[in-house]
């Protein structure tokens, strides 16, 4: 018996081990200013709440609209192609490139203060709906630039050699690649739990507040969210002063030791291709987002067997079935908009409940993330995206349970505590570690191969072609909307009167066919890729 409580004990410290003491180990200074670029990142869910509520009973945009939207929203970060060679060329003015995300981020912050402080205003120069599509679109560019830079600076951040000159084996490496973007993860994560906890705070109390304070209430959130580009800012001067110091102290700088060439094929490709999706962006063009994303999809796809060249057969081979299987399993289309509005209407979630939501999911999926590192480090992408998978599947049942009811009969049989809030609180809190999990290991897995004078252009053809998965999704979720339509109803800022009803019929097959799809489609492809040359043990 004693032995047995002995080994127990053995096995728990070797788990808590593996799991903070080596993660502590690995952590290095070089790592906290891409940490504060990505936890501004985390940051920016501050104003989500904010903004669902005041689409959904202020502005008219139909959930068709809003998901065809989502392409244009997503837009930027599949122009991390062009954008990422940019930031090779220069790198030395990644400072100015951070400054110009940053500018962007607030310029979207300061029109959205406008839309809710002062609509008549903003409507006499553009219509409401007009101003909301302009800062939803500013806010990704300057996410996206900044989203670069931070990438980038993850690659120069792990240390090829020790401070004794030592060159660091493939296996420290490859921990210690995995350790950078575990914690990329974990900051934007924790920006995330930061602002839910921030939002639980601002919306306690709220119920009896009339729209004009309601209103006044968002605005302030908005000057608050004012601090996210100061943050990515100073994450930026605390690596001019990181690389100051290691430069005084003689140690060996990170990063490529040349300048890097300009790739006409990808600078022009991609210049071309942001005049085309201007051009077709502006156009009456029914097919417009179509089109952008196969064409997209095409130079994406060119660009990724040019670099494939620069590895081995092998390496080529495993990175294209990896690469392939997230693309299929972040494509998988989601509900829309519908949902929330269908929680917000007929469950009774308010803006704090949605905020307590977002706290446990952000919480539960930093455990999540420390818990799982050491499986993401062991364990093939293949296996992980199985296991997520087969979990979306279940986790999407208590969403149509809650569309069909199943609440009001299990707070019949439990004197109401198993309730719709009860509910959704469990639903969240058992998936909110696996969605960032994925990722994780395809990053470090970049990371390590990335060439040192092409890192943002090597990482940046590959997270765009993963984060195309996202723009798929959205197509998929609009020509889901526009079969199962969903309506909500709303109100006129300035006037008060209701300019549409709701109309929530058609959300429960809605859920159903989406669950489908997300459980079936990633479980085929995995199979498929599996039983190929594409093969993936990574």
């Amino acid at each position: 018996m004693e032995a047995k409580d002995n080994q127990s004990a053995a096995e728990a410290t070797t788990l808590f081990h593996r799991v903070f003491v080596d993660l502590a180990k690995q952590m290095r200074w070089s790592f906290l200013p891409p940490l504060m670029v990505y936890f501004a990142a985390g940051v920016s869910g501050l104003t989500s709440v904010v903004g669902a509520f005041y689409l959904k009973d202020y502005l008219t945009l139909s959930a068709t609209f809003i998901a065809g939207l989502t392409f244009w929203a997503g837009l930027p970060w599949i122009l991390k192609v062009p954008m990422g060679h940019v930031v090779d060329l220069f790198w030395r003015w990644k400072a100015l490139l951070i400054l110009l995300g940053a500018g962007l981020v607030a310029a979207s912050l300061l029109i959205m203060f406008g839309l809710v402080s002062r609509p008549d205003r903003m409507r006499a120069i553009f219509p409401l709906e007009t101003w909301f599509v302009i800062s939803l679109l500013l806010a990704p560019s300057g996410y996206a630039i900044q989203d670069i830079v931070a990438d980038a600076m993850t690659v120069e951040a792990v240390p090829s050699a020790d401070d004794a000159g030592r060159a660091y084996g493939e296996q420290d490496l490859r921990a210690m690649h995995t350790t950078m973007q575990t914690l990329g993860r974990i900051a934007i994560i924790s920006g995330f739990a930061s602002v839910a906890a921030v939002n639980i705070w601002i919306f306690s109390d709220t119920e009896s507040l009339s729209r004009d304070a309601r209103l006044a209430l968002y605005a302030r959130v908005y000057l608050i969210a004012l601090a996210i580009p100061v943050i990515s800012i100073s994450g930026m001067v605390l690596h001019t002063l990181v690389q100051h110091r290691r430069s005084a102290r003689g140690l060996p700088q990170s990063g490529s030791k040349g300048e890097t060439e300009v790739n006409w094929q990808i600078l022009g490709g991609g210049i071309a291709f942001v005049v085309l999706s201007l051009v077709l962006g502006t156009s009456d063009f029914v097919f417009a987002q179509e089109a952008i994303f196969v064409t997209s999809f095409s130079i994406i796809l060119y660009l990724i067997r040019q670099l494939t060249k620069e590895l081995k057969p092998e390496a080529a081979r495993v990175l294209i079935g990896t690469a392939t299987i997230i693309f299929v399993f972040r494509a998988v289309p989601l509900p829309g908009p519908g949902l929330t509005w269908f929680e917000i209407d007929d469950l009774g979630f308010d803006e704090q409940f949605l905020s307590v939501l977002s706290l446990i999911t952000s919480v539960l999926t930093l455990v999540g993330l420390l818990v799982l590192r050491p499986l993401m480090a062991n364990r093939s992408i293949a296996y992980i995206v199985v296991m997520l998978t087969l979990a979306a599947g279940v986790l999407s049942l208590p969403n149509i349970g809650l569309y069909y009811g199943i609440h009001e009969w299990t707070a019949a049989r439990t004197g109401g505590i198993v309730d719709a809030r009860f509910i959704a609180i469990l639903d969240t809190a058992v998936e909110s570690p696996l969605g960032q999990i994925a990722m994780v290991p395809m990053l470090a897995w970049i990371a390590r191969n990335a060439p040192p004078d092409l890192k943002a252009t090597f990482f940046a053809v590959m997270a765009s072609f993963t984060n195309m998965a996202l723009s798929a999704a959205s197509l998929g979720t609009k020509y889901l909307n526009k079969v199962f339509v969903v309506t909500r109803a709303s109100v006129d800022p300035v006037t008060g009167e209701q300019t549409s009803v709701a109309d929530y019929s058609q959300l429960g097959q809605l859920l159903i066919v989406v669950g489908v799809i997300t459980l079936v489609v990633p479980l085929l492809v995995v199979l498929m890729v599996q039983s190929s040359a594409y093969r993936t043990s990574e």
